[in-house]
C-alpha cells in the first residue's frame, strides 16, 4: 500500500488499549469503522500504509492488516491498484443515508455567528498581493528585501540561542517584554527621538497596529469620540470604530494637522506629526504646542503614530511630540517594521505606567507577549550596533530614490509637484479631471503598481484625484521609466 501522502488521522484519532479481552486488530477495526462513519477520513487520500500506522500504533503490521482485510471485505475500504486503500465512498453514502434526519449535519450559515462589524463600510488598503513581480511596484509600506541585513540578523538569531540567551529567548514570558530590548529601548532607540523613559513606561508590541488596538480597546468606549486625521491612516479608524468610537475628521494641511478650535467631547485625538500618513507633511512646532495645551486643558489624549521618523532626507528630524515639555497625555507608538521589514511584527509603546500596566494585562490574553527570540535578536542587533548603521545605510539609499523619484515626477507629470524631506511615499493630489481610481488600474495593466489616494478621505468619491507613489520597494533603475509611463497614462486621460 502507498504511503506517499500523510496520514494525520492515525496520529491524532485512532487509539487501542491494552490489556484487555478484546484483541487489538478487533478495536482497530472498529477504531477505522467509526472515523469512516463520522467522515472523518478523506476518501480523496489513502489510508495510512500498514508500515506508518503499525509504527504510530505501537502494533505490529499484522495487526493492522488483519484490520484492513477486515474493513476491505466488508465493504468498508477498497484497494486501488499502485495507490492503496482508500474509503469506499459508496459505502460512505449508504451508512450517512441510514443515519435520522437530526444526525445529519446542515451546512453552517456563518452569516447567523459572525457579529456585524461597526467599520463595514469603510474603505480598506489593498496591495497588489504580488507587487513584488511587477516591474514598477511604487507600494507603499513595503521595503526592498535585497537591503534587509541578512547576516546581521542570522548572527543575531544564533546569538539569542545561546546559553546567555536561551532562557529569555524560550520561556513563557506571561505579560513580560524581553528585558533587554526594553533596555536597549530606553538607552539607544527613545533617545534618538529626544524621548526619555524608563522600562515602566514601555510595552513591545507586534508592530504599531497592535498597539492602536490595545490602546483602542483600553481607552475608547462605545459613543467615545477620537479625532482622526482627514485624510487619515485608515487602518487607525477601522480600530477606533470596531471599539465602539465615533470619529471626528480634522483637517490636515502643509504644516499638519490644524488643531480644533473646539476639542470639547473629544476623547482622544491619532496623529503622525513627523510624518504625516499619508501626505508626508511635518506637524509643525507651534501646532505641536497647541495640541499639548488643548490636552492639557481639555484632559484630551493624543496618540502619537511615529512609523517612520527615521527617514528624513533635508533638515533636523523634529522632536517627538512625546519628547515635547507636558507630554503626559502623549502615548508615544513606534515600529521596526518600516525601515527593517514589515513581516517582522516588532514594535513598542511608551505612556505613562499605569497604561501600560493595563495594555500588558489586555495583552496577555490576546498574544501574551511578542515571540522571546525575535525580541531577544532585536535587542543584540541594537546592542552591537547593527540597528543604527542599518538606519543610517537605509536612509542614504532611500534619500536617493526620493530624489529620483521627485525629480522624474517634476519633469515628467504636467503639475507642479511637491515633495516633504521625509517618509518613504510621495501623495500626488492631482489637478480636477483625473481619477487615480482608473489611473492606478489602468497603471497595473502596464507593469506599474501605485496607490489610489481617495480611501485615506472620510468622503472618497470627492478625493479621487489622490495618488500615493511609494519609493522602498522599487529599485533605483526602475524609477524613472516607470513614472515615464504612469505619466503619459496621466496625459491620455487629462486629454
Amino acid at each position: 500500500m502507498s504511503a506517499r501522502y500523510p496520514a494525520p488521522v492515525a496520529r491524532t484519532r485512532l487509539s487501542i488499549e491494552r490489556g484487555t479481552d478484546k484483541p487489538l486488530y478487533r478495536q482497530l477495526r472498529e477504531a477505522l469503522e467509526h472515523e469512516i462513519a463520522a467522515g472523518a477520513l478523506d476518501p480523496m487520500r489513502p489510508l495510512p500504509s500498514s508500515r506508518e500506522l503499525a509504527r504510530e500504533l505501537g502494533v505490529s503490521r499484522n495487526t493492522v492488516n488483519t484490520a484492513y482485510l477486515e474493513l476491505e471485505s466488508e465493504g468498508f475500504v477498497e484497494a486501488r491498484p499502485r495507490s492503496g486503500l482508500f474509503v469506499n465512498r459508496d459505502m460512505l453514502r449508504e451508512l450517512r443515508r441510514g443515519l435520522p434526519a437530526a444526525a445529519v449535519a446542515e451546512p453552517v450559515d456563518w452569516s447567523r455567528h459572525l457579529q456585524a462589524l461597526p467599520d463595514a463600510g469603510l474603505p480598506e488598503i489593498a496591495k497588489v498581493r504580488d507587487w513584488q513581480s511587477y516591474p514598477f511596484p511604487f507600494v507603499a509600506g513595503q521595503v526592498d528585501v535585497s537591503s534587509f541585513p541578512r547576516l546581521p540578523w542570522l548572527r543575531a538569531l544564533r546569538e539569542a540561542l545561546e546559553p546567555a540567551h536561551l532562557h529569555d529567548s524560550l520561556r513563557d514570558g506571561v505579560d513580560e517584554d524581553d528585558p533587554m530590548l526594553v533596555e536597549e529601548l530606553c538607552r539607544h532607540v527613545l533617545p534618538a527621538r529626544g524621548i526619555e523613559a524608563d522600562p515602566a513606561q514601555v510595552l513591545v508590541t507586534l508592530g504599531a497596529q497592535q498597539g492602536l488596538d490595545l490602546l483602542a480597546h483600553a481607552l475608547v468606549r462605545p459613543g467615545s469620540v477620537v479625532g482622526v486625521e482627514e485624510p487619515g491612516y485608515l487602518d487607525a479608524r477601522r480600530i477606533f470604530l470596531r471599539a465602539g468610537a465615533t470619529l471626528r475628521p480634522i483637517e490636515v494641511d502643509g504644516a499638519g494637522m490644524v488643531p480644533p478650535e473646539d476639542p470639547a467631547g473629544l476623547s482622544l485625538v491619532h496623529l503622525t506629526p513627523s510624518h504625516h500618513s499619508p501626505t508626508n507633511v511635518t506637524l509643525s512646532i507651534a501646532r505641536r504646542r497647541r495640541l499639548l495645551a488643548l490636552a492639557a486643558t481639555h484632559d484630551l489624549l493624543l496618540v502619537e503614530d511615529d512609523y517612520d521618523s527615521e527617514f528624513r532626507y533635508h533638515g533636523s528630524p523634529t522632536p517627538a511630540l512625546k519628547a515635547l515639555p507636558d507630554s503626559e497625555r502623549v502615548v508615544y507608538l513606534g515600529t521596526f517594521s518600516k525601515f527593517l521589514a514589515p513581516g517582522l511584527r516588532l514594535g513598542y509603546l511608551v505612556a505613562a505606567p499605569e497604561l501600560v500596566e493595563e495594555l500588558r494585562r489586555l495583552r496577555r490574553y490576546r498574544i501574551r507577549h511578542a515571540s522571546g527570540h525575535t525580541q531577544r535578536a532585536m535587542a543584540l542587533l541594537i546592542a552591537n550596533g547593527q540597528y543604527h548603521r542599518t538606519v543610517r545605510r537605509r536612509r542614504t539609499q532611500l534619500a536617493q530614490r526620493w530624489a529620483t523619484l521627485r525629480d522624474a515626477l517634476q519633469a515628467e507629470l504636467p503639475w507642479q509637484v511637491e515633495a516633504p524631506p521625509g517618509g518613504v511615499s510621495i501623495w500626488l493630489p492631482g489637478p480636477p479631471g483625473l481619477d487615480c481610481v482608473e489611473l492606478a488600474a489602468a497603471a497595473l495593466r502596464q507593469g506599474v503598481v501605485v496607490e489610489r489616494g481617495d480611501i485615506y478621505f472620510t468622503d472618497p468619491e470627492r478625493h479621487r484625484e489622490n495618488l500615493r507613489l511609494g519609493f522602498a520597494a522599487i529599485t533605483p533603475e526602475a524609477i524613472v521609466p516607470g513614472v515615464r509611463i504612469l505619466a503619459g497614462l496621466v496625459r491620455r486621460q487629462l486629454g
